[in-house]
């Protein structure tokens, strides 16, 4: 029996998603997670000692990607500067499970989660968020209307009331879209995808296979330049400032990354990369 097309498309978005993983592993070799068990390294000192600062970081076209046969994004280029400057090579750990990202900070295998969270969230209290790196936002991703009556177009939020948004398993865009059915008053159905990334989302919804997702709004941006039929016009969240994270265990390295962030967000290699990903400051 020949498989649908469904579950044509789903198995290559999987493929590609297991494809960019295992590129990433062949081509930056240096890079290979440190081999488990990793024994616990919670702050700075540490770190310096052996020289090598483990960073979790997400593969998707903002934060890490491969361009050609070498490591980019913005994400990416932030951590390595930061570690050129403090004398530190960086072990990347590709990681894109957000919960997995959490529970490996947590028990000491990464030293910071080169992934920007939240400013508010209500992690906070189980870890340390360093300054704010950037302001942005979650976007509702949904296809193009049809026709000026077409039912599944979301022209408000109130017409978020009963539909069901996908979003990444551990988003942190969950509490906003609590948040926003309480504002609304009505029920906005959540599914925490697990095994898919957000451009995998924002892929399954322009061919159909879902009628929306919610992810973060530069990953929708670059996405809808080659999938022009999706729609990111509804904001989910207001506009937030955003951070990375380390252990709660680790003050020094807080310390450290606030520090040189405060310095390098005024230069001009920051505003260089800032303007390569994000399109300006």
């Amino acid at each position: 029996m020949m498989p649908d097309k469904k579950h044509l498309r789903i198995g290559i978005y999987a493929g590609i998603a297991l494809l960019a993983m295992v590129l990433l592993i062949l081509l930056v070799p240096r890079k290979v997670p440190t081999p488990q068990p990793v024994p616990p390294r919670y702050d700075y000192d540490d770190i310096a000692a052996k020289g090598i600062l483990r960073a979790a970081l997400e593969y998707n076209s903002i934060s890490m990607f491969i361009d050609g046969d070498t490591l980019s994004g913005f994400d990416y280029e932030l951590i390595e500067a930061f570690a050129h400057d403090h004398g530190l090579q960086v072990a990347i750990m590709p990681e894109m499970s957000f919960d997995k990202r959490l529970e490996g900070l947590a028990s000491g295998t990464f030293d910071v989660i080169a992934n920007e969270i939240p400013s508010i969230s209500p992690l906070k209290d189980s870890l340390l968020l360093t300054t704010p790196i950037v302001l942005k936002k979650e976007v509702l991703v949904q296809r193009k209307a049809t026709s000026p009556t077409d039912s599944l177009f979301i022209k408000s939020h109130l017409s978020l009331a009963k539909r069901t948004l996908h979003v990444v398993k551990g988003s942190p865009a969950i509490l906003r879209i609590h948040n926003l059915g309480d504002e609304i008053a009505d029920t906005i159905y959540i599914n925490e995808v697990e095994k898919y990334g957000p451009e995998q989302l924002i892929a399954m919804v322009a061919h159909g296979d879902i009628d929306y997702a919610v992810c973060d709004e530069g990953i929708a941006r670059a996405a809808a330049d080659s999938m022009p039929q999706i729609d990111i016009s509804t904001d989910i969240s207001f506009t937030q400032f955003y951070s990375w994270a380390v252990n709660k265990h680790s003050p020094v390295l807080l310390d450290s990354l606030n520090a040189w962030l405060e310095r390098f967000k005024q230069s001009k290699d920051y505003e260089e990369i800032y303007r390569r990903y994000y399109g300006g400051k």
